[in-house]
């Protein structure tokens, strides 16, 4: 069972929850390295991309041993438990739902047989094609399949894991070889059987993932912040479309699909840390420059500029540089503020956003205030921002955005509103910058953003912005997250602006200003 860590709940509120970061993904093949504690320390680094469970699945050349469960990757670990989890190869995940609801049953890495052994598999990312791979389970394994759909996993994950089984087919490698051209959808894999790592990514590329060499031996992960953060140097992003399996062989490395770039937009906006790189590109210079640009197209009269910590403070950061306007802290992060078991009281509640952040009024008071966010989806979260402000004494209050107006929903991995509850798809910007609050709203250009991430467009998915989506997608009634637990389900996950504020909202932060 998880343990709490003595800290305040992260869901304090069930009115909006930020645009979740999917999930995390990292493996390790290294003899002679304490693999189970590398790849703890991996999912530390990327905790900020699924904080819901929690796992690791280590194995040494005979046997594979998993430790899953829900809550932080500090709660699921302990020393003890790493201790007795030997190997030279392992697999971790830390994990946000997105197809799936959250639950220990939907935890990961899977765990599954093959024809030969055993496998353990993590994803990050969302599949679009869950229904047909569903049928391609009961036509293969028929109505009761073995491994952990059969104990209740209702996770797309799953569905990977079971036909990675193929009676006629004793190479997983070969199987999975066969079954990576049938999956569409976003996919970043790595899965082990007893003596391989294997990893693949779709050929959109629409989340990253990063090769990486230790000493003795190799990593794939994530992002390349858990490649630094277990000393392994970064080698290279593993490309679109391609398979690669790691044993005491070296690396092998197939193309099981065209490379169609698609990455995600949204990647270098909010949801991969600021010390990360996607495709040669700093995602720290990115959104500075993302700041800057949204100076050049949205001048201001103010005293002060302020980011919305910590997502916004890049962005701040640039806009501050370009618009002349000095730099400030306005807010105080409570950075012991995270998620456990322990319910807060409704006194507690009723200090919504005020548990995880402070504005400080002297720097506050009597200022026209820029505030830089990197987004709004429902809008919640910056109402409540702006009556802090307002409380602290704020002449003027201007909200400039960093990403353009979010209209549509993501099916590739980030947990995002139906269409109908975006604010943006049925208000106009001053509508919102009233609903909110502020006395002014501005938002990035798409061009302007696409220009920060120096990425061609083609190679992009904007669809949370523009409906254009890059992998085609099938019947609504065939979406959801709920799609393998009730059937069929509306499309759309739950919204919100930033996760780690838009937890503590209280009810009155769900209703306009000028209500």
């Amino acid at each position: 069972m998880a343990r709490g860590d003595g800290l305040l709940n992260h869901d304090l509120s069930p009115y909006e929850k930020g645009p979740q970061d999917e999930c995390g993904v990292f493996g390790v093949w290294a003899p002679g390295e304490d693999v189970a504690k590398l790849t703890y320390y991996g999912l530390y680094a990327l905790q900020h991309r699924g904080q819901e469970s929690a796992g690791i699945a280590t194995s040494d050349g005979e046997r594979i041993n998993v430790y899953k469960d829900m809550g932080l990757v500090s709660q699921v670990f302990d020393e003890n438990t790493l201790n007795a989890m030997s190997g030279h190869l392992a697999v971790g995940h830390c994990r946000y739902s997105t197809t799936g609801v959250n639950k220990w049953a939907n935890a990961q890495p899977t765990l599954g047989p093959t024809a030969s052994g055993t496998v353990a598999l993590a994803h990050n990312g969302n599949l679009t094609n869950s229904a047909a791979l569903a049928a391609m389970v009961t036509a293969r394994h028929g109505e009761n399949p073995a491994g952990e759909i059969a104990q209740g996993n209702t996770t797309d994950t799953a569905l990977v894991t079971s036909l990675l089984f193929d009676p006629e087919n004793e190479s997983l490698e070969d199987t999975a070889l066969k079954l990576l051209p049938q999956i569409s959808g976003a996919f970043c894999f790595v899965f082990m059987n007893e003596s391989t790592l294997y990893a693949a990514r779709d050929p959109q590329g629409v989340r990253p993932l990063v090769l990486g060499r230790l000493e003795r031996g190799w990593v794939v992960a994530s992002e390349q912040p858990a490649l630094a953060t277990v000393g392994a140097s970064f080698i290279r992003e593993i490309e679109p479309g391609e398979f690669i399996a790691i044993d005491e062989n070296g690396i092998r490395s197939t193309r099981f699909a065209e490379a169609k770039p698609a990455g995600c937009v949204f990647e270098y906006v909010y949801l991969a840390r600021p010390d990360a790189s996607i495709n040669g590109r700093s995602v720290y210079e990115s959104r500075v420059e993302m700041g800057r640009q949204l100076a050049r197209e949205n001048e201001a009269d103010a005293d002060i500029v302020i980011p919305v910590p910590e997502s916004g403070t890049p962005a701040a950061i640039g806009y501050a540089e370009e618009s002349g306007i000095p730099f400030a802290h306005g807010f105080v992060k409570n950075a012991y503020v995270g998620r456990t078991f322990i319910q807060p009281s409704q006194t507690l509640r009723n200090l919504g956003i005020k548990l995880k952040l402070n504005a400080l009024e002297p720097i506050i008071r009597g200022k026209r205030v820029v505030v830089v966010d990197d987004s709004i989806v429902r809008g919640n979260t910056q109402r409540a921002v702006v009556r802090m402000l307002r409380e602290a004494g704020a002449a003027e209050v201007h909200v400039k955005i960093s990403s353009p107006p979010v209209k549509w929903p993501c099916f590739y991995g980030i947990d995002f509103a139906t269409r109908a509850e975006l604010i943006a798809n049925g208000a106009a910007v001053d509508e919102i910058a009233t609903s909110i609050g502020a006395d002014s709203l501005a938002y990035i250009s798409e061009d302007g953003m696409i220009a920060a991430t120096q990425q061609p467009r083609e190679k992009l998915c904007t669809a949370c912005f523009t409906g254009v989506y890059p992998i085609p997608l099938p019947d609504s009634e065939n979406l959801g997250k709920d799609l393998l637990e009730r059937g069929p389900a509306a499309p759309g996950c739950e919204p919100g602006p930033d996760a780690e504020l838009a937890a503590h909202l209280t009810e009155a932060d769900v209703r306009p200003a000028s209500a």
